[in-house]
């Protein structure tokens, strides 16, 4: 009972005895889970489903007046509700009972890249319907790369805990930070976004420890998962999609995905569609959720398709529609670039033009990007105005920050 639970940020580590020690003291817990720490947010988690008290779960640095626009009773953040002390002796015990408080309910914020959040609950049953628990899991160890109070963070944290392994909290540290907590702690799985895989590059040496590399949150980028194989040599790379809305959704080993269930998944006018009983959110009225993600079939026969992009992010050039994911990918198939953002700027002749930030590793300039470009994208699709930026805003959820 003593293996590691957590590595702080920080490097200090929680071992399942403390934790469990923590949770069997508990006499009071949060209306609200508003912690800045992970540890404090993971152990509130773990409190509320074993005293089956649901909970609701707030990003740290919501603002006063984002609370508000969100109808949040400011007044109740601080209030809590008495419980008696558990006696948890073990940490399959403790795993046992998070397996069975399947009718618990996680209260959460959607994050995306505009727009104001709203709120989704789930059932633990549905948080938990893709974790693996088997005996070849017991010694994962997980970089976790989220931030814990979305989605993502949320299952990589049940799939890591109902396997009784050990989290290493990387998310917001520094490239050169992750690269030796992978090498220090032996780590043998990584959940992130397309961004943060981008934010560790160049990977200059191999690192064998690593056996699973999974991509969510945004378009998979095939040039990036090149680049991270020859870094994580022993790696098997699965692709994720997912939402707050309704949890992981759809797995697939490359870009390309299959629905497998036809009454939980659709394709309707290029965009997908998910039944509302995979949901955590109510007043669908056709009982089929437009997730607003545009697909595109690539495979007719058997029904292979590729997600293009946010129906919403879809720029206007001139009368073309220009996808920012798909310009930002070409731009960090250049050697020098780690990253990059591109949106559009109005313009009274073609609507838009597009504009492109970028971090470059060594120096380059912007005829010479606009050349590597000119064989890869459309004229159109190519940005007016490239800047080199120093770093790239991303959104609470580690996502490119586009407004």
């Amino acid at each position: 009972m003593g293996s590691l639970f957590l590595v702080t940020k920080n490097g200090s580590s929680v071992t399942y005895k403390q934790l469990i020690d923590d949770l069997n003291s508990c006499t009071q817990i949060p209306s609200y889970c508003y912690f800045s720490d992970t540890y404090d947010i993971f152990k509130t988690l773990l409190s509320g489903i074993i005293h089956g008290i649901d909970l609701v779960l707030l990003d740290s640095d919501f603002s006063q007046s984002e609370l508000q626009a969100l109808e949040i009773d400011t007044a109740r953040i601080d209030d809590y509700m008495q419980v008696s002390p558990k006696h948890i002796q073990s940490k399959a015990e403790l795993v046992s009972l998070v397996r069975h408080a399947k009718d618990w309910r996680l209260s959460l914020y959607t994050s995306g890249t505009t727009g104001l959040p709203k709120k989704v609950t789930h059932r633990l049953e549905n948080l938990i319907r893709l974790v693996r628990v088997s005996s070849k899991h017991t010694e994962d160890v997980w970089a976790f790369a989220y931030n814990p109070t979305h989605i993502a963070g949320i299952q990589v944290f049940f799939q890591a805990v109902l396997n009784g392994n050990t989290l290493v909290d990387v998310f917001g540290c520094s490239r050169d930070l992750v690269l030796e907590r992978i090498e220090q702690h032996h780590i043998s799985n990584i959940s992130a976004t397309p961004t943060f895989y981008r934010m560790l590059m160049p990977i200059c040496s191999e690192y064998p420890s690593v056996r699973r590399i999974t991509s969510g949150g945004e378009r998979f980028d095939s040039q990036m998962s090149q680049r991270l194989l020859r870094a994580f040599p022993n790696a098997k790379l699965r692709n994720i999609y997912a939402s707050t809305e309704a949890g992981s959704v759809l797995e697939s080993d490359n870009d390309r995905f299959r629905i497998s269930d036809p009454l939980k998944c659709k394709i309707e006018n290029d965009r997908l569609h998910i039944h509302n009983s995979l949901l955590g959110i109510d007043g669908i009225a056709d009982g089929w959720y437009d997730t607003g993600d545009l697909v595109e079939i690539v495979d007719f026969a058997t029904g292979a398709f590729i997600f293009i992009s946010r129906a919403s992010e879809m720029i206007n050039v001139g009368g073309n529609k220009a996808n920012p994911l798909e310009i930002e990918e070409a731009l960090c198939s250049h050697p020098a670039i780690t990253k990059a953002k591109v949106w559009g700027k109005a313009n009274p002749v073609v609507g838009r033009i597009l504009m492109a930030d970028v971090v470059a590793s060594t120096p380059c300039s912007e005829a010479e990007i606009r050349t590597f470009l000119k064989g890869r994208l459309q004229d159109f699709k190519i940005p007016r105005i490239i800047s080199f930026v120093d770093n790239i805003e991303t959104t609470r959820s580690g996502k490119v920050k586009r407004v």
